[in-house]
């Protein structure tokens, strides 16, 4: 089968002179581009397993070439939006690369959304198609009920077998012999709109980061460099292939790099286990919470765990009992920390493996193509140790929020991107996130920082996770409230964590109460949402006077 993304350079004849030739096009590096250019080098490695599905560099180039071909059939074409709405599987990341060498811009979604929900982002967006699986059919045709410039359901195929619905357009039609004579559009560029990746919506209705190809390339190499990723690794890709972390930190550099892809929609502890010791995987990306909860599983085994050479963890920091838990029951495993948000592709600082335990809890320094700097309210940066917000000016920073001025005036001033994030500094460079300004608690007068309560009380030994939140409160205008899941087997008391808390923190600083769960409510990426907890706590009324 030929490659009919790939035009022949045109000439024009003249008697005297050499033809014109289109340097835009010579000079041309997209997100297809990139993949092409890892087919011919490695054409035979390994780029993607999912199940039963396995595909090299050549089929999987080829392959992006023909669906994108296909889908043009269907209509769509550069500029168009189109959604997906599934769990990671080969054909996800497929379709996200199709879509890339044809034009289009894909529109990510988190699966975990209500119908509603997912409307607004296909409205807002403006989408012309949606991807699902097989389990997202339903809710799929409710949200295209609500979605008037919706024109096509696209069913994918998932990690394990699956049918598709009757009527529905396949993958597996668009993998068919493309119509002879249709052509990809040569107008594709590194200034081209690659996705709109929908923010997580904690205070106000979701923003669409505009990303264009240029700034997914650009954070790529950033975190190929950071993270030492090489044609050699095996990396397993568990978390959901619709947020920038798994997506534009992980699988899209690794395929840049050339390395092997599994692919997997179960992030449980006893798959993760399986599969790393059944592929040999090298390198693994789990946020803190999914760590913690590998490390609890009675399927733990670090023998099965003995080709780990490389971890990296990412939307919260991880507590430093548990980064020496890791170290000490996985010695041969590299830890990286990465830190960034969705506006800037993913990764904007990073703390390397030899800094985990000389600076704990900082998440390092700003990578390749980012510039950081931690700053007051009037612009200027913070002296070391003083507490300021993140911002960054960055090749890979997003275009702006889809069709809102007004919040994309508010994020961009100064010359910067305010990130929201407040942070500390220190002299060598190295940043510490101290909370998102939302999660700031403002008790009795004073700020107190989520993360530095949550720091203590990790220290005691009952403790599996902990969030620790501010509930409305008569007195104390928000009161400090922990709530925590303690390990199996073990009896912890509201007395403890406060006495312990006061040992090691301010007085004004320690809980006000303590709220044991069985579960901590997460993202499908792994986060903790403490909006949620907010939310279900917020009648939660503590002794007027304190503990």
């Amino acid at each position: 089968m030929g490659h009919p993304g790939r035009l022949p350079l045109r000439r024009q004849v003249g008697p005297r002179r050499d033809p014109p030739i289109s340097l835009s096009s010579l000079r041309r590096h997209t997100l297809g581009d990139v993949l092409r250019r890892t087919a011919t080098r490695t054409p035979a490695g390994l780029a993607i397993r999912c199940g039963q599905i396995a595909w090299s560099y050549a089929d999987f180039d080829q392959l992006c070439d023909v669906l994108a071909v296909n889908c043009a059939a269907q209509g769509i074409g550069p500029g168009d939006r189109v959604a997906i709405l599934a769990r990671n599987s080969h054909a996800f990341i497929a379709m996200r690369f199709a879509l890339a060498r044809l034009g289009a811009v894909l529109v990510p979604i988190n699966f975990m959304l209500k119908a509603a929900e997912a409307a607004y982002i296909l409205n807002h967006s403006e989408a012309m198609a949606l991807c699902i699986d097989a389990e997202f059919v339903d809710l799929a045709r409710e949200v295209a009920q609500r979605s008037p410039s919706l024109q096509r359901l696209i069913w994918l195929p998932s990690e394990g077998p699956t049918e598709p619905p009757a009527g529905m357009l396949t993958f597996e039609e668009l993998l068919t012999t493309p119509q002879r004579g249709l052509q990809l559009p040569d107008t594709v560029d590194h200034e081209s709109l690659a996705q709109i990746s929908y923010t997580s919506g904690t205070e106000s209705l979701p923003k669409g980061a505009m990303l264009t190809h240029g700034a997914v390339l650009c954070e790529f190499v950033s975190s190929m460099l950071a993270g030492e990723m090489t044609a050699q690794d095996r990396m397993l890709h568990a978390l959901p292939l619709f947020h920038c972390a798994q997506l534009d930190a992980f699988m899209g550099p690794c395929l840049y790099a050339g390395a092997t892809n599994v692919i997997t929609s179960r992030p449980t502890p006893e798959n993760l286990l399986g599969l790393i010791e059944q592929h040999q995987i090298t390198s693994l990306f789990l946020p803190p919470t999914v760590w913690i909860t590998l490390l609890r599983s009675r399927a733990f085994d670090s023998r099965a765990l003995r080709t780990l050479k490389k971890g990296y963890f990412g939307a919260s920091i991880m507590p430093l009992e548990v980064l020496r838990e890791l170290q000490a029951r996985l010695p041969g495993l590299r830890l990286w920390n990465l830190y960034g948000q969705t506006e800037i592709t993913g990764v904007a600082t990073a703390l390397q493996p030899e800094d985990q335990l000389r600076k704990p809890g900082s998440c390092g320094r700003a990578v390749l193509n980012v510039e950081t700097r931690v700053v007051d309210e009037s612009g200027r940066s913070v002296a070391p140790g003083e507490v300021g917000e993140v911002v960054h000016r960055s090749p890979q920073l997003m275009r702006g929020y889809f069709r809102d001025e007004e919040r994309t005036r508010s994020a961009f001033s100064n010359g910067w991107f305010h990130s929201g994030d407040l942070a500390t500094i220190d002299e060598e460079g190295y940043i510490t996130i101290v909370d998102r300004k939302k999660d700031m608690i403002k008790s009795g007068g004073e700020n107190v920082a989520s993360r530095e309560v949550e720091d203590a009380i990790y220290r005691l030994e009952q403790v599996s996770e902990v969030a620790v939140i501010g509930v409305p409160h008569p007195l104390w205008i928000e009161a400090i409230t922990a709530v925590i899941t303690v390990k199996p087997g073990t009896r912890l008391s509201e007395q403890a964590v406060i006495g312990h808390c006061k040992q090691h923190l301010a007085d004004f600083k320690a809980p006000k109460s303590v709220i044991f769960v069985d579960a901590l409510p997460k993202s499908a990426s792994g986060k903790l949402l403490k909006r949620v907890l907010r939310e279900q706590f917020v009648d939660t009324n503590p002794r007027e006077g304190g503990a």
